[in-house]
């Protein structure tokens, strides 16, 4: 279906990609994988011909169509919702754009012309274009009123679902998306798993969210060291089994058929467990490709992200009577909530308004006022704090990381440079990377620049709002477990659903019109029907 050859990547001195041959087949899902700077971004443009390889190509097979998830959010301005999403598929719009010209200065000359575009047009199901566009838009939550507004109308999440629907529209034979579940909802992207779970051609998708390709991706397309090579299975097969290669190898001592039997074994189990999911029907051969051989150890990074408290917090842990906030145009974020924390809760708060929920940590940290209600910590309690938007604390970007990081010791110890570099360390950044300048540092950096600091505050009660983005997989996964595995209080929101899944016991979800709170975990929170329409009624 699509194939690379030969392809290699340089800028400057540094070699991106080393004479890659590899191929995408009908029927897979491939998730792109790699390390940040690894060239996934790149490699999904060098394959959409956007960008130009060194050296090598790459070969669509004739006569089948590619598609491409926009990242331009402003290109398609002048333009119509609809008209947007048939743009998809070029070459129906073109004809469809023709046919309309000709119609426009009708002559008895064209009339022949018009009738075998029409034909083409037929072939090509374009007399049905509109209504599976509107239906496309539909199920990524554009209403009708939209549908036929100008794009330049739409808000930036409206205009990301539109550009979906236009990958997605007219069913390509090969469609390449680079993080499609940026500004989407849990329910849109839970519906943008099962059409792609269910989808029959080629798709090969960048993405940080794990639960996401696990839904979707029969393979793992690991670019590692200039190379791509693709691993049967999901992220969660590729991840556990790479960590267990990795510990074999650790073990020099242990027979050959002891760690075949293991890694047999690890597959056995992996299998049964995706048979019990609701993806197991969907890519069918997924766990039949599934090998011992291709099992190999992984030479990612993985920071060391442990958080410890400088002593256990009492019984009372935060306490919240009428709390409500309106943001500075008067849009009212969240009213009367009341919310009373138990010890060692691990809360994933949410809100279908973002705004809300960034107020919300912000009112609880003190950084901002309530219009009404009240919050009190309880004595025993220290928080740490990680914002969305963490711009304030980078605004001395001369600062290198060690001195940036030493703002924030309490004790003479804690001030020792070698005490600082050892924080800085286990977020990987060692030796002269120490000692960048912090003006320099990527959206990933920052963020676990941030996390070295809380790690330093030993508090009992974290609060992180938004903490997975800018993070690769690798921070995000490690960041995960260190949540899971602590043992004081945690509020946290997140746009990843495994995250969410996997570290909360309760969900609390501020609203309009007062709070829903459940002691459940985020399925379960999603699933339930009684919930769902609650959830509808807060927003109407």
């Amino acid at each position: 279906m699509l194939s690379v050859s030969n392809l290699s990547v340089q800028f400057g001195k540094r070699i991106l990609f080393d004479e890659v041959n590899t191929k995408f087949t009908q029927g897979n899902c491939y998730g792109i994988i790699g390390a940040n700077g690894a060239g996934k971004s790149t490699f999904l443009k060098i394959l959409s011909g956007k960008n130009e390889p060194t050296s090598g190509q790459v070969h669509l097979e004739p006569g089948k169509r590619m598609s491409v998830l926009s990242q331009d959010h402003y290109v398609f301005d002048e333009f119509p919702v609809l008209e947007t999403v048939i743009m998809g598929n070029k070459e129906l719009f073109s004809i469809k754009k023709e046919i309309d010209a000709l119609y426009a200065d009708y002559t008895d000359e064209n009339a022949e012309k018009i009738g075998e575009l029409q034909v083409q047009f037929e072939e090509m199901n374009g007399w049905n274009a509109d209504a599976e566009a509107a239906a496309m838009l539909s199920n990524l939550g554009i209403k009708e009123d939209f549908h036929y507004s100008s794009m330049k109308d739409l808000d930036g999440k409206q205009k990301v679902r539109v550009l979906l629907a236009q990958a997605l529209f007219g069913n390509p034979d090969v469609l390449i998306m680079d993080e499609p579940t940026n500004d989407l909802d849990f329910e849109t992207i839970s519906w943008l798993e099962s059409f792609l779970a269910n989808y029959d051609n080629t798709v090969i998708v960048v993405s940080h969210d794990r639960h996401f390709l696990d839904a979707v991706c029969t393979h793992i397309s690991d670019i590692d060291f200039g190379k791509i090579n693709h691993y049967s299975g999901n992220y969660t097969f590729w991840y556990e089994s790479s960590q267990l290669a990795g510990k074999q190898r650790a073990q020099q001592n242990k027979k050959a058929e002891d760690k075949k039997k293991e890694l047999e074994e690890f597959i056995r189990r992996f299998s049964a467990n995706v048979a019990k999911s609701k993806q197991a029907t969907s890519r069918k051969k997924m766990i039949e490709k599934l090998n011992v051989e291709e099992i190999k150890p992984s030479s990612r990074r993985y920071p060391a992200i442990i958080f410890e408290r400088e002593r256990e917090a009492g019984d009372q842990i935060l306490n919240i009577e009428g709390l409500s906030k309106k943001d500075a145009e008067g849009e009212l974020l969240f009213d009367k909530i009341d919310i009373n924390l138990n010890r060692g809760d691990k809360v994933a708060i949410i809100s279908r308004n973002s705004k809300a929920s960034t107020a919300f940590y912000q009112v609880i940290s003190d950084n901002i006022k309530a219009d009404s209600g009240k919050c009190s910590w309880g004595v025993t309690t220290t928080q740490s704090y990680l914002p969305a938007d963490n711009a304030s604390f980078f605004q001395n970007g001369e600062l290198n990381l060690v001195d940036w990081l030493r703002q924030y010791a309490k004790t003479e110890e804690e001030r020792e440079e070698v005490f600082l570099r050892g924080f800085l360390g286990k977020m990987i950044f060692s030796g002269e990377e120490a000692l960048k300048k912090s003006n320099v540092l990527s959206g990933g950096e920052k963020v676990r620049c941030m996390l070295s600091r809380m790690m330093m505050t030993r508090a009992n009660v974290l609060l992180l709002d938004e903490p997975t983005n800018h993070l690769d997989l690798e921070s995000i996964q490690s960041l995960n477990n260190s949540l899971i595995n602590f043992k004081g209080t945690v509020l946290f929101t997140t746009h990843d659903h495994e995250f969410a899944q996997t570290v909360a016991n309760r969900i609390i979800e501020v609203t309009p019109n007062g709070v829903i709170d459940k002691y459940a975990t985020f399925d379960e929170y999603l699933e339930d029907p009684k919930i769902k329409e609650l959830r509808n009624k807060m927003y109407a």
